[in-house]
């Protein structure tokens, strides 16, 4: 039977861990069990002003922003803000609201820039908020996609050479810090942050089905 308020499942892991390849099987698997799915994926850089700014900033724009980690965190989660309301409305029309990167994301690349644990002070800022104070809707359930960050960067670079203008932004192209926010997510996904998780192989073939079912379940 499923629930009468969809949950909301979200897909995280480090820039060419194989999210929206994720994302889609399982939508897929989904759907072919009768679940109704209702997609999103942060950040909107293409549809909310503060990850436009967000964006604009990893090209090196609007000055010494990007190097704020607490500027930087704030758009994302300006993003989710405004986001919020239209969350809430596809739960509650929906069985499943999947969601390729969310808050965790705020908190796994920040406090890997300050070289922080991602369960500590900075990830316990994003958590007051992200879910206390803009009220942004909680995880029923997160899928950590965890890849060698070597096979990550390739997927990235093979990503670049197939988008036409596509090019990897700040996060994208700094080794060490995706090397310490692969850390920080499983240490998120350890401490249970939010919710469940679910620690997946990203480097071997992921049963889209039966991990539908397992989230039906």
């Amino acid at each position: 039977m499923m629930p009468a308020m969809g949950r909301l499942i979200v897909v995280e892991g480090l820039d060419g861990a194989g999210k929206r390849t994720l994302s889609d099987a399982l939508c897929a698997a989904l759907a072919a069990k009768g679940a109704r799915v209702a997609r999103f994926a942060f950040p909107r850089y293409d549809s909310d002003v503060h990850a436009e700014l967000a964006r604009e900033a990893l090209y090196g724009r609007h000055g010494d922003l990007a190097a704020s980690v607490h500027g930087m965190a704030l758009l994302f989660a300006l993003d989710r803000r405004a986001a919020a309301p239209e969350l809430r409305a596809a739960r509650e029309a929906h069985d499943v609201v999947l969601i390729d990167r969310y808050i965790a994301s705020n908190a796994a690349y920040n406090a890997a820039r300050l070289h922080q644990p991602g369960d500590g002070e900075f990830a316990s800022w994003v958590r007051e908020l992200e879910v206390e104070r803009f009220g942004v809707p909680v995880p029923d359930h997160q899928l950590l996609l965890a890849v060698p960050r070597e096979v990550a960067a390739q997927r990235a670079a093979h990503r670049e050479r197939t988008e036409e203008g596509r090019e990897r932004d700040a996060y994208e192209s700094d080794a060490d810090l995706q090397e310490r926010t692969a850390v920080a997510y499983a240490q998120l996904a350890a401490s249970s942050w939010l919710s469940e998780w679910t620690v997946l192989d990203g480097s071997a073939s992921i049963d889209a089905d039966a991990l539908a079912a397992q989230l039906l379940g």
